[in-house]
């Protein structure tokens, strides 16, 4: 099959950062190489410096920001728990389904997709909440929740925080706010390729959790043993890790903190302002509204009389550009253009503009 070169400038994956690329290019490891343990070790200390957390349990599940959703909910939900979810796009939705298969008594709070969460609603939702769960970037409308606000409304309830389109990306800080669970995925703003789910939770939040969970390997009480649980010591096997994979995501997150974690939230705040004005700029109108709008992953309204799927299969066969449909109902009335990881900066900007500005005059 010939090699196919993409600009990939849709809602993830993303282009990977070259030290991402090497990491897999890398002699492989087995995943009881004393040299792979050493490699695992250094990755979660340096997930713990991304979801700026102290969280001794804080490693990379072998599986997809998904399951990292299900992981989530499977180790600290039982039956009849109440949890309360905040509802504004797609992957809200999905947290309900899953806690729902976990047996938890959903509280759901809706909100119109493309508005960020109302956190006093959501807090007020249930007195008494095992869970309270929110999706702080929501990569189905480009919309930016906050969080911080959410976690000193909480209460007695554990925080669980969706940071798959978040991490590595814009401003994000666990213990901060008040995160007790996380879960993100490597292929977005971590400039990593898809396949692990870099995961944390609190000691508070692992004191809670269901003793033994519907899944065995998403079990954390186990996996916690397998990565060297809080002391860093003998490991437990549990199973083959993907080891090209876990020396991806450690080159991909040693490049980002060489650089220096805000520099690049930064890099992606620059990045996507300027995306959103030369947008605007073109008579394009901004799905998300102002003051909420991600930088990472930008929607925009499909204009009257443009076939949204035409526009997009000719970035993609011209000029190599891939972009996002809209998801749900706004499948066909929103494109979602990403700028994450590597792909945050200017040259990314001036040519997905010039493409798109040359594929609407045609």
């Amino acid at each position: 099959m010939p090699l196919v070169t993409r600009r990939l400038l849709g809602p993830g994956p993303t282009n990977p950062y070259p030290e991402a690329t090497a990491g897999l290019a890398a002699p492989l490891l087995g995943h009881l190489d004393p040299e792979f343990i050493r490699v695992m070790d250094e990755t979660c200390a340096m997930l713990r410096e991304v979801w700026q957390t102290g969280n001794a349990r804080t490693l990379p599940l072998s599986a997809t920001g998904s399951a990292g959703m299900e992981a989530a909910f499977v180790n600290t939900v039982d039956d009849g728990d109440v949890v309360v979810v905040a509802v504004n796009g797609l992957f809200g939705e999905r947290m309900c389904e899953v806690a729902r298969r976990c047996g938890a008594e959903v509280v759901r709070v809706e909100h119109e997709w493309g508005q960020p969460v109302d956190v006093e609603r959501v807090a007020a939702a249930h007195p008494a909440p095992t869970i309270i769960a929110m999706v702080h970037a929501e990569t189905s409308t480009g919309v930016r929740s906050d969080v911080a606000a959410l976690g000193r409304l909480k209460g007695e309830a554990l925080l669980l925080v969706d940071a798959v389109t978040s991490i590595g990306g814009i401003e994000l800080r666990a213990d901060d706010w008040g995160i007790d669970i996380g879960y993100a995925g490597t292929q977005k703003c971590l400039g990593v390729p898809p396949g692990l789910a870099p995961f944390t939770i609190s000691d508070r939040a692992f004191a809670r959790r269901v003793e033994t969970p519907r899944s065995w390997y998403l079990d954390l009480g186990l996996l916690g043993g397998y990565v060297g649980g809080t002391t860093g010591g003998a490991r437990t096997y549990h199973h083959t890790a993907p080891t090209a994979m876990v020396a991806s995501l450690h080159g991909g997150l040693r490049r980002i903190l060489d650089e220096g974690l805000e520099a690049v939230w930064a890099r992606h705040e620059r990045a996507g302002r300027r995306l959103q004005e030369g947008l605007q700029e073109m008579g394009l109108e901004l799905f998300a509204p102002e003051g909420h709008r991600l930088p990472e992953l930008t929607t925009v309204v499909v204009p009257d009389g443009v076939d949204a799927a035409a526009v997009r299969s000719e970035l993609l066969e011209r000029y190599g550009i891939e972009i996002g449909a809209g998801a749900g109902r706004y499948a066909d009335s929103v494109w979602r253009i990403g700028l994450m990881g590597p792909n945050a900066d200017d040259a990314a900007v001036v040519l997905v503009l010039a493409a798109l500005r040359d594929v609407l005059r045609r």
